[in-house]
């Protein structure tokens, strides 16, 4: 059959690149492994140019998927099926990369294509170490582009193409006409959540960071296939580096988190959030291993251990977040393909030999038998990294309870409560990390004699126990909802995050004298201690301001233990009328309007918040975009307003929009001055009849006589309101002038004057739920929340300092050997 109007060429060569790179990297792997295992220089060299061609052919090729599948994307070539599952035309120019990583296959790409860019650094700079630590860096390739084929070999599926059709994928039966294409207008669309300009560079960030880890694994593996273990220096700036973009791609996406998500927060110990954590554990406890082993000779077998887990940790992420086993613990997890055996043999492919590799080399491998001194940094440096490693794999250990379930058929229930599942063990390990970071700097490689220790460190622990001290006394940090002993926890913390920071700050003047160039460990350890006193406070202080004061909410109880409702309990929610000021303990805050944007399709809400005292005020803006994907509701994006030391976060949990349709009708009752008569919500009394008043003007013309009522509107909750009904006279002729209590969806009108002697009046009541535009609003006082994220930022500097650092080093020691 013919089909019209489809373009196969894009697919066709597509497939083609796919098959070529599936093939250049395995040569690539062939050749650099051949040439890892030849001594002789001039038989080296061939099987290096052939290697490096190779990789060549591989990077043009993943180059070119990656150009061809944007152009199927951005010309909304929905006869393909990446392109219909994961894009529409509305989508604005920016989103249009955000759906490669919305689908695996794209993701796959993206990290193939970082592979790329890191093995042609390495092909510059690895010099001896080339051939081994590229022959990893090929055959990752190579199992990557295996998840890209999408081809069947004796009935088994090996990996998922972006470049099929929908029609050989689907039996919808329009897919049998050849005009079916004309009856496709749209794609699917991308993931409402990820319409947000952090998933752009988010996913970029991480997958470098993803893809970076294989760096330090790949040297090891060099190491332990050539029984010779230099690679911990040139692999060392490679550590910094990954742990540097890793860190930072996991922090965005808990910006991300904040300003897309309406969990309320950065963090929620989410498994997708867990599986990218504790690969930066390993790889920073194996950072601190190999600095260790440069400087005193210790721990090189852990440095193996540690670079050798944290990659496949990566790939183990991998497994978690691709196979489909976190679709019910996760809010972000992808979708299973029917790759689970492929995933799983990724993971054990590196996995497997590699720790066998380790365990058959280990007794090969320089340790020294010498007990460590107590008073040597190595010891605590060491010390630091088996409690990081023991931290991840606690992490790790409680994330793999579905693939444990599924393994062994139990039936283990994810905690009630996640955040203290985590929380209640990692507070401990913040407390003796933060300790530790603090001490370490001011000890000496090998030993350190006491008098010194002692002379150099009572100064930041006497500045950070008043710190410290200050913070727990005055910072009204009362956070006892897990009882006494957490608490106590918490202000432990708090001062170990406090002396990381001052300790470090201090070691720059007391240990460094001032050469900032050699301070890039303190600066990453300043950074990493202002981020834990951010997250400790931001957390502990972390205030609900949206209690709710009207007595009125759309949100039943039952609602907020549906699980992922962003509301939580209803009573943390207000309920705002539209033009409505309405009391929020230190705000006044009102439902402005609310407008639709057109380009990317999200209702924003007007907000104002106006402080009861002083002269604080602002407008956030919130939104709500509408599902996609068979999904109902809507999805709400938060907003926030910065201040140096605190942040208002508010979101949309629920929203009423007028109806068109009126159905409801007046009821007419008499009343005269001082009566009173009783609605649903309340009561209404006549407290006086104005003639023309003039703050009422404008509502009438000249040669009208103008009545109005003054009524006071009582609610059940004992809130209070104005209405004004009124009625224009001119001769024989009148008009009704109504008013609306919006609040209580009330409209007043003055009918008639029934008897003017006895001060007899008719108005017409109506109760109508048409008038009122009505949202529910979640509002956090976030404290101190900035701390943590310039934390992030002086610890990625601190990182990149040292990079230069080591980098520098090494330069010299090549020009004094020379």
């Amino acid at each position: 059959m013919q089909y019209l109007g489809e373009h196969l060429l894009p697919g066709q060569a597509g497939h083609f690149f796919a098959v070529l790179s599936l093939v250049a990297s395995l040569i690539a792997t062939i050749a650099y492994f051949k040439a890892s295992r030849i001594s002789l220089d001039s038989e080296r060299v061939g099987w290096i140019r052939m290697a490096r061609v190779a990789f060549l052919v591989e990077t043009i090729s993943v180059l070119a998927m990656f150009g061809i599948l944007y152009y199927i994307i951005s010309n909304h070539l929905f006869e393909y099926k990446y392109a219909y599952n994961h894009s529409d035309r509305s989508l604005q120019m920016e989103y249009l990369l955000s759906c490669f990583w919305e689908g695996q296959e794209g993701s796959f790409m993206l990290w193939s294509f970082w592979h790329c860019v890191l093995g042609w650094v390495l092909i510059w700079r690895a010099k001896a170490w080339e051939a081994g630590v590229m022959t990893v860096m090929s055959f990752a390739q190579f199992a990557l582009a295996t998840m890209l084929l999408g081809v069947y070999i004796f009935g088994v599926k090996i990996g998922s193409s972006p470049f099929v059709l929908l029609r050989n994928e689907f039996d919808w039966p329009i897919l049998e006409r050849p005009d079916y294409l004309s009856l496709i207008k749209d794609g699917t669309g991308l993931n409402t959540l990820l319409q947000n300009y952090w998933m752009v560079i988010h996913p970029p960030i991480l997958f470098l960071g993803f893809a970076s880890t294989i760096v330090p694994f790949a040297y090891a593996i060099a190491g332990l296939m050539s029984k010779k273990h230099e690679w911990v220096k040139p692999s060392l700036p490679w550590a910094s580096f990954s742990a540097a973009v890793l860190g930072t791609g996991i922090m965005m996406g808990a910006a991300w988190a904040y300003e897309s998500l309406s969990f309320g927060g950065y963090w929620a110990w989410d498994p997708v959030e867990n599986a990218s954590l504790v690969p930066w554990l390993t790889l920073v406890a194996g950072l601190h291993t190999n600095l260790i082993y440069r400087h005193s000779g210790y721990s090189l077998r852990p440095t193996y251990f540690f670079y050798i887990i944290t990659f496949s940790l990566i790939l183990y992420s991998t497994f978690l977040t691709r196979s489909g086993v976190l679709g019910d613990t996760s809010v972000h997890a992808f979708t299973d393909l029917g790759m689970n055996t492929q995933l799983l043999l990724f993971v054990l492919v590196f996995f497997v030999p590699a720790l066998a590799l380790y365990f058959k080399s280990y007794k090969s491998i320089p340790s020294i038998q010498k007990e460590e001194n107590t008073y040597s940094r190595e010891f605590w440096m060491f010390i630091g990294s088996l409690v990081l490693f023991l931290s991840g794999m606690v992490i790790i250990a409680k994330t793999s309870t579905p693939v444990f379930n599924k393994l062994f058929g139990t039936n283990i229930a994810p905690p009630e409560d996640p955040e203290f599942a985590h929380n209640q063990i990692q507070i401990f390990v913040a407390i003796i990390i933060g300790v530790l970071t603090a001490l370490t700097q001011y000890l000496k490689y090998k030993d350190t004699p006491k008098r010194f220790f002692g002379k150099h460190i009572w100064i930041p622990t006497l500045i950070t126990v008043i710190i410290s001290l200050s913070i727990s006394f005055f910072g009204e940090i009362g956070y006892d909802k897990k009882g006494p002993g957490f608490l106590f926890a918490i202000h432990l913390a708090i001062f170990s995050a406090v002396y990381a920071v001052v300790a470090n700050s201090s070691y720059i003047f007391l240990g460094l004298k001032g050469k900032l160039k050699a301070a890039g460990a303190s600066v990453a350890h300043i950074g990493f201690g202002l981020v834990l006193v951010g997250i400790l406070i931001s957390s502990a202080k972390k205030t609900v301001l949206s209690w709710n004061t009207t007595g009125v909410t759309p949100l039943r109880q039952e609602d907020a233990k549906e699980r992922g409702n962003p509301a939580g309990n209803p009573a943390e929610n207000i309920t705002l009328f539209k033009g409505v000021a309405t009391d929020m303990g230190r705000y006044m805050v009102t439902y402005v309007k609310d407008t639709l944007n057109e380009r990317d399709r999200k209702r924003y809400y007007e907000i104002s918040f106006k402080a009861k005292q002083g002269d604080d005020s602002f407008n956030l803006y919130p939104d709500v975009i509408k599902n996609n994907k068979g999904m109902e509701g809507f999805a709400a994006n938060p907003a926030a307003k910065h201040y140096w030391h605190k942040d208002i976060f508010a979101y949309i949990t629920s929203f009423q929009e007028n109806s068109s349709e009126d159905t409801t009708s007046f009821t007419n009752r008499e009343i005269s001055v001082g009566d009173t008569l009783f609605y649903s919500n309340g009561l209404l009394v006549l407290n006086k009849v104005s003639v023309n008043p003039t703050e009422k003007s404008q509502l009438y013309a000249q040669g009208e006589t103008a009545l109005f009522l003054d009524i006071a509107v009582l609610s059940k909750d004992g809130r209070r309101y104005t209405a004004t009904p009124g009625i224009a006279v001119t001769g024989n002729e009148f008009r009704a002038i109504p008013d609306t209590v919006t609040a209580q969806s009330l409209i007043l009108k003055f009918n008639k004057v029934k008897d003017e002697k006895k001060g007899l009046l008719e108005i017409g009541i109506k109760e109508s739920g048409a008038i009122t535009d009505l949202i529910t609003l979640k509002v956090y006082e976030f404290p101190m929340i900035n701390v943590l994220w310039l934390g992030i930022v002086i610890m990625v500097i601190g990182f990149v300092m040292s990079i230069i650092q080591r980098n520098r080093q090494s330069k010299n020691t090549l020009k004094v050997a020379s």
